[in-house]
């Protein structure tokens, strides 16, 4: 007698019941602003944060949790992700103004964000319409662009530990560093409180406005991008990493599909067709020829996750 070998149980089927939504397998490319990447071995979308912390003091300790915005400083690699990965929907995205302070969900976009502020007369705001992506990528990262950062802006921040307790914590409890934060990467940011100076919103939208402009002329903001790919070096009194890219000749440099922007040399780009390890191996060139050319090792703005397309994990 022959027996058919018993299917393997997916990954969905070990994880707590949830108010919100898991899906198996699904497919993270179409979200990221690459548009490159495998899929998610499980998506799981919170019904609040609430549910979400039920989720985490629940789930199996061996199952890996990644926390994806909207994935726009992000290289998900070509095998997709392993575990979980956590989208924060709508329940995370409330923007509200009283006074001097803007509280925002984390799934918040910055951009709206800073039309919140402007609406209600908070300044030194503005830059928030400078960076893509959410208000919990931004503190994460802590953004910053245009003359402001999270680190100025953030009076405190709610997160929840990888047990789903839940903790306020001050901005100076936050340890803003340049593109960093003391937060332990396991933590994930629900909601923030953000503020600002009394300013006028017609000065506010011409500064927004300003912004606009400055990004259209120098940013490559309509390609398939994925932000900033290398920090600036700390320790070089102001050097960029764009001027190191240019000086090792990288400007245009292409890989597959991928691509160095001809418009600002530390932006990546998706000229149609790339993989994620095309992006990623463009980017590691581009790091060896700058080491090559300066001895400088530049770091990776653009957070990269996932596994690589041999690696995928089947269930």
């Amino acid at each position: 007698m022959i027996v058919a070998p018993m299917a393997q149980d997916h990954l969905i089927d070990r994880l707590p019941p949830v108010r919100g939504r898991y899906t198996a397998d699904a497919p993270l490319s179409g979200i990221t602003w690459f548009r490159v990447g495998g899929p998610a071995e499980v998506m799981f979308r919170p019904a609040d944060s609430d549910d979400l912390a039920d989720f985490l003091a629940a789930r199996p300790r061996d199952v890996p949790v990644t926390v994806l915005g909207v994935a726009s400083n992000l290289l998900v690699r070509d095998g997709g992700i392993p575990g979980v990965v956590i989208r924060l929907g709508r329940a995370f995205a409330e923007v509200a103004a009283a006074g001097l302070t803007i509280r925002a969900g984390a799934g918040a976009l910055d951009a709206n964000v800073a039309l919140a502020a402007r609406d209600a007369g908070i300044g030194e705001l503005e830059f928030l319409s400078g960076v893509p992506g959410t208000i919990g990528g931004a503190l994460r990262m802590n953004a910053g662009a245009f003359g402001g950062d999270m680190k100025a802006a953030t009076v405190s921040a709610t997160i929840l530990d990888a047990s789903g307790g839940r903790r306020v914590l001050t901005g100076a409890e936050i340890g803003f560093v340049y593109r960093g934060s003391a937060v332990p990467d396991d933590a994930i940011f629900v909601a923030a409180e953000l503020t600002g100076a009394a300013a006028s919103p017609l000065d506010i939208a011409r500064r927004m406005e300003a912004i606009a402009t400055a990004r259209a002329e120098s940013q490559p903001i309509r390609s398939r991008t994925g932000g900033s790919t290398f920090t600036n070096p700390a320790s070089l009194g102001g050097l960029k990493a764009w001027q190191l890219i240019e000086a090792a000749g990288c400007r245009g440099l292409r890989l597959g599909g991928a691509m160095v922007s001809e418009k600002h040399c530390n932006f990546l780009i998706n000229t149609g067709g790339a993989t994620a390890a095309d992006i990623e191996t463009l980017g590691e060139e581009v790091r060896r020829r700058v080491i090559d050319n300066s001895g400088i090792a530049l770091e990776w703005e653009i957070r990269r996750v996932g596994v690589p397309a041999e690696g995928r994990r089947t269930s």
